[in-house]
């Protein structure tokens, strides 16, 4: 129940309102002396915008490469487009239709490409412009696009369909010509079945007449653009996947589905000149090579001065089971087999020349797996790979969480990059990346921006994020503190998860202190310091926690879910379940029950530390009577305080990391003493539908007396409750013992399986109904509706130094503690002095009593000065630990306090402060040490916030909310005024959730894809400054000289044929083509692409100037034009002048 505030009724009734009045904004009650506070913020400094997309295109199609320009393109099944220059000049666009794209052809050196896509629409795309834009589509309506094929310099694009036909379309005004090449033309007059789709079209690289075009059944047909009919048609009876030319355009080769290759003179059709099995096992008597895999793609490549390369992927033998992916490299009588991670989607050669009738000498080989790129010297013995400088490995382990931190000290970026470099792997290429067009956009943003990633596997990513770039730093591997299992069998029956034991699901970590706290999927908790020292730990510091809530009221069991992944209430088993004989678990052995064990057993052999971050301390929650720990919803370092403490749905525990003691474990019951609003206490177990449970939890720092495990003793040995009390205590949950647990025992494999399946990222769900509104965020516990009075987990913790009590005369250091019933709890901290004394006395933690009540889940706290400034926790700065202190040092040391840079610790006794407190309905401000609530703002009513929080931006503060209906929200401090509310994107599913998070300067960032990181700005700044910071992909560069025919050549002819194109597909010749084949759909990349493209006044100038310059060359050319035609007409007068003089006096006859 409500305390009665009888000041606040009194104060509401001078106010002329109701203190329950349901007001938006609640404005000061008057009587107190609270300053107004300038708010700087208005509505016109926020704008939301994506900014850039990180990470490996996820599901990729295709792929292309611009050999002048150097840049790469790639095409995924979503119809996104992404385009890689070099490192840190990279583009993401997408296809509205979101249709897979099936190939990307580019328009070599002239900054343009064009797209084909599963829905038959081709799109050309204007490079020229930072933000790339479609010019022209083109969608067929009759036939299906299987293949594309633009020659260099030619503006002639050829598309093959699933029919057999082939059209071609004019690239520049995206038009059909009438020119097309039937099937039925193509092929054998006498052939009865159709060649199936086309699968290849390529022109001979000495004859731009002769057309090279390859049917899906084994058919490949030499077509005469000029005579318009076959000049050779070649059979076979296996299917093509692909064809390439020699260079001299005098044979050609073709894949096959049955692994072989087949080598073909162009002027010999009747059998192939070799057949080549590669991975084949050659038979002794001369039969046929077994059949192997297809060989989806094959390129021929040239060299001057040694063997052809032959480069393949596919065609192993079917006996290779397990056998990964492969590229096979033939050159001359060596054969490079280079086994792969991935199935390869496509590759790519990379040659010095873009003209095909060249030699083509081959550098290197760009592979696109399903999830990686790899990129293979072909120059280096070995065929070593270019070590790949762009962000690609976000996914390397599934990501399970992300933070973002914008405005990080100057000196952390160099720091984690000096450990980082360590860890490099070897055996690189020692050449340059070979893509590296483009130009760096001018970074306007010079703050240092960090983003840790927690993974599946138990490691952590650290990333530079500044200026739109993202790079590796360090990566951490949390699990090596842990033994690992060599096979199931050997694995303890303790895992409470199947699959990713050491996955990481929350992450706390202080910049400014370089602490780093994580929170693993099996209820561990692990602390790290920074070090620039190797160390070898002789024994892993350890702590076992025994956290447990009974459950005494059999009618309303719960199935607690773990918190990563809520789930809707039909989760949950309201059914009372008879219960069994013998209790079991999913992790019960013969011995009985589990007790007292960590679902992982940390390593007792000494562990080597490489410089960086270095295991501090190990916590883990232990089975209690066969139940597994409940998983961890929230997490708060201070390393000021030398704490960390964790909360989950059973209740809270605080450690001491210095002394490596457990100084707090309470249910969440407890917290509130005789404050309880709900209630909760144990009763008689008759069936009832009464409130149920008790928080009984005790300490276990290793050793737990059983006898004693219903003890719930706070700091100290004091109990809360007197022995009278406890002996009651003891009695009744002796009675309820057994049903509730043979209760608990049943339902705990499914408890175990819930956990794996709903806290791994791998399985998300997509049937997810967001208007529903019962089940809860990604960093809090799910609860439903039917555990909402039993099971009450830690959802927000935050340390700070305010005051505790309304009664307080002066800050103190305290935790704050938000639960998802929405109450907030106050824990006060008396730490001793600093030096040697920290570690010597105990640090006394006791809970305040003061309780605060909001609407929803509490998910972020923070406090405000009385000027309205944000107060950061206290922190102690970064120093190396593992170097022996001087006793001038140490002298000061033990002198010393932990640092606050809290301004609190030099306030004045009158000053007050601000608790901002947002939870998934609503926020609020509440003054202190008065405890009022200052202002109050309903967020949302439909819907809940999933993620919140209190961010810098230009100068003030603010809270930013993502909410579960898609909607991006911002709100001033401390009025908590409405300055943004913008649509986004709708919840689709837990990965956003689990992933999204606002940090300083007006970023955010959430993951897109399972392999992308999206980030976004809501600053009107950022906005405005993007177009300066974006890399430009199109630099102007010298098409290379064309190939020297030579001099023999040029006198006997031979060497490339050149073709008139233009007369033969225009439309003075070809006629046009049907209306209803294909419609001209013009895109918004012309000049309303460049409109978009740059905005704001400097957009405008640079475009008159643009169109003054077009004008005043017109002018020029005009006025040139103008006096050109003067001086020919003023000599055409001379000349006639001159003529009429020489015959004026002559008579006819004399002519």
């Amino acid at each position: 129940m409500r305390k009665f505030n009888i000041r606040k009724v009194l104060d509401g009734l001078t106010a002329g309102s109701s203190s329950t009045s349901q007001q938006q904004q609640q404005q000061p009650p008057t009587g107190n002396r609270e300053p107004e506070i300038q708010e700087t913020l208005q509505s016109e400094h926020f704008q939301l915008c994506k900014t850039v997309r990180h990470g490996f295109p996820y599901q990729p199609s295709a792929l292309a490469f611009d050999p002048v320009q150097k840049i790469l393109a790639v095409g995924t099944q979503t119809g996104a487009l992404r385009l890689f220059g070099r490192p840190g000049v990279e583009c993401y666009c997408q296809h509205d239709s979101g249709a897979a794209v099936i190939q990307l052809q580019f328009l070599i050196n002239e900054g343009a490409l064009v797209s084909a896509l599963a829905d038959d629409t081709l799109h050309l795309w204007n490079l020229r412009q930072k933000r790339p834009a479609i010019l022209h589509s083109l969608k067929f309506c009759r036939e299906r696009v299987t293949f594309c094929h633009l020659p260099f310099q030619s503006k002639w694009l050829y598309v093959g369909t699933e029919r057999g036909n082939i059209h071609i379309v004019n690239v520049e005004s995206f038009t059909l010509s009438g020119y097309v090449i039937m099937w039925n033309k193509a092929i054998e007059l006498s052939s009865k079945s159709h060649p199936g789709p086309v699968v290849h079209i390529s022109d001979n690289p000495m004859d731009e007449g002769k057309l090279l075009i390859g049917f899906e059944s084994g058919t490949v047909v030499l077509w005469d653009l000029k005579s318009k009919k076959a000049d050779y048609r070649y059979t076979y009876d296996e299917a093509i996947h692909s064809v390439a030319w020699h260079h001299e355009g005098k044979q050609f080769i073709c894949s096959h589905s049955d692994g072989t290759l087949t080598i073909w003179n162009v002027r010999s059709p009747a059998k192939p000149v070799q057949t080549i099995t590669p991975h084949g096992k050659q038979l002794k008597d001369g039969k046929k090579p077994e059949p192997c895999k297809p060989i989806l793609k094959v390129e021929f490549k040239t060299t001057r001065s040694g063997e052809p390369f032959i480069i393949l992927s596919g065609g192993l033998s079917y006996d290779t089971v397990g056998r990964r992916p492969c590229l096979t490299v033939m050159h001359g009588k060596s054969t490079a087999v280079l086994e792969m991670d991935y199935s390869i989607v496509d590759f790519l050669t990379l040659c010095e020349t873009p003209y095909p009738n060249d030699f083509q000498e081959p550098y290197a080989v760009v592979v696109l797996l399903e999830k990686d790129l790899v990129l293979i010297d072909l120059a280096q013995n070995g065929y070593p790979i270019f070590e790949n400088p762009y962000p690609l490995s976000i996914h390397e382990s599934p990501v399970t969480c992300c933070e973002y931190f914008a405005d990080c000290p100057v000196d952390l970026i160099p720091a984690l990059y000096s450990v980082g470099a360590r860890q490099k792997r070897q055996g690189y290429s020692k050449k340059e990346w070979p893509i590296n067009g483009g130009n760096w956009g001018l970074g306007a943003q010079s703050y240092p921006e960090i983003i840790i990633t927690g993974h599946a596997d138990g490691s952590i990513k650290f990333w530079d994020a500044s200026a739109i770039t993202l790079q590796v730093l360090y990566k951490l591997k949390t699990s090596k503190v842990f033994e690992k299992s060599r096979n199931k069998d050997d694995r303890p029956n303790t895992d409470i998860v199947d699959e990713d034991p050491y996955a990481i699901q929350i992450i706390s970590w202080c910049p400014e202190s370089r602490m780093l706290c994580i929170a693993g999927v099996s209820a561990h908790v692990i602390i790290y310091r920074f070090s620039k020292q190797e160390v070898i730990t002789e024994v892993i510091p350890m702590l076992e926690v025994r956290l447990l809530y009974e459950i005494n009221d059999v009618e309303s069991p719960e199935c607690e879910q773990p918190p990563p992944l809520p789930t809707p209430v039909g989760g949950s088993n309201p059914q009372p379940i008879p219960p069994q004989s013998h209790p079991s678990t999913s992790s019960s052995s013969s011995d009985g029950l589990r007790d007292n064990v960590p679902c992982l057993k940390v390593k007792n052999s000494p562990l080597k530390q490489s410089p960086g971050y270095q295991t501090e301390l190990v916590i883990q929650l232990v089975w209690v009577g066969g139940e597994p720990p409940q998983q961890i919803t929230s997490l708060a370092v201070n390393s000021s305080y030398g704490l960390v403490v964790f909360g989950n749905c059973n209740g809270i525990a605080m450690v001491d990391y210095l002394q490596k003691a457990v100084l707090l474990n309470l249910g969440t019951i407890e917290l509130y003493g005789s404050n309880d609003p709900y209630r909760r206490e144990p009763r008689s177990p008759r069936k009832s539908r009464q409130p149920s449970g008790a928080g009984l939890c005790d300490i276990s720092e290793g050793t737990v007396v059983p006898e004693d495990r219903c003890k719930s003793p706070t700091s100290g040995s004091s109990s809360p409750h007197n022995s009278d009390d406890e002996q009651k205590m003891n009695n009744f949950i002796e009675k309820v013992k057994t049903k509730s647990r043979k209760f608990s025992k049943m339902v705990a494999s499914d408890i175990a399986k819930m956990s794996r399946k709903l806290s791994l990222p791998t399985d998300l769900k997509p049937d997810l109904d967001v208007k529903d509104n019962s089940f809860s965020r990604s960093r809090s516990s799910s609860v439903t509706s039917i555990d909402k009075e039993s099971r009450e987990a830690i959802s927000a913790l935050h340390f700070c130094e305010t005051f505790t009590r309304k009664a307080d005369l002066s800050p103190s250091p305290c935790l704050w503690v938000g639960t998802t019933l929405g109450t907030v709890l106050v824990i006060a901290l008396n730490l001793p002095p600093g030096g040697e004394q920290r570690l010597l006395q105990p640090v006394i933690v006791s809970p305040s009593g003061t309780i605060l009540r909001l609407k929803g889940a509490i998910l972020r706290m923070a406090f405000l000065d009385t000027t309205g400034c944000l107060m950061p926790p206290a922190y102690e700065p970064w120093k190396e630990h593992n170097v022996p202190e001087e006793k001038d040092e140490k002298e000061k040391l033990k002198k010393r306090r932990p640092v606050s840079v809290s301004p609190s610790s030099s306030q004045e006794i009158s000053e007050n402060q601000y608790a901002v407190i947002c939870s998934e309905k609503q926020a609020k401000v509440i003054s202190l040490p008065t405890q009022n609530c200052a202002y109050k703002q309903n967020i949302t009513e439909t819907s809940f916030v999933l993620r919140g929080d209190i961010v810098a931006l230009s100068n003030s503060i603010c809270l930013a909310c993502f909410c579960a209906n898609g909607h991006i929200m911002t709100f001033s401090l401390p009025s908590l005024r409405p300055l943004l509310d913008v649509y986004y994107l709708p919840l689709t599913n837990m990965r956003i959730a689990r992933t999204f998070c606002f940090t300083n300067n007006g970023q955010a960032l959430y993951l897109v894809s399972p392999t992308e990181i999206q980030r976004l700005t809501y600053s009107q700044e950022t906005c405005e400054n993007l177009q300066e910071m974006l890399g430009e992909l199109f630099t102007p560069v010298e098409t290379p000289e064309a190939p020297n025919r030579g001099f023999f050549k040029g006198l006997f002819g031979g060497g490339a044929q050149s073709l008139d194109r233009e007369e033969l597909f225009g439309e003075s010749s070809s006629g046009k083509a049907s209306r209803s084949l294909a419609q001209h759909i013009p895109g918004p990349g012309g000049i309303e692409g460049v409109k978009g493209a740059a905005s704001g006044v400097v957009g405008e100038l640079a475009r008159a100037r643009l169109a003054l310059d077009e004008r005043g060359q017109k002018l020029g050319d005009l006025e040139e034009r103008t006096a050109a035609m003067l001086s020919s007409a003023d000599s055409f007068s001379k000349h006639a002048h001159e003529m009429m003089l020489k015959y004026k006096d002559k008579k006819w006859y004399q002519f």
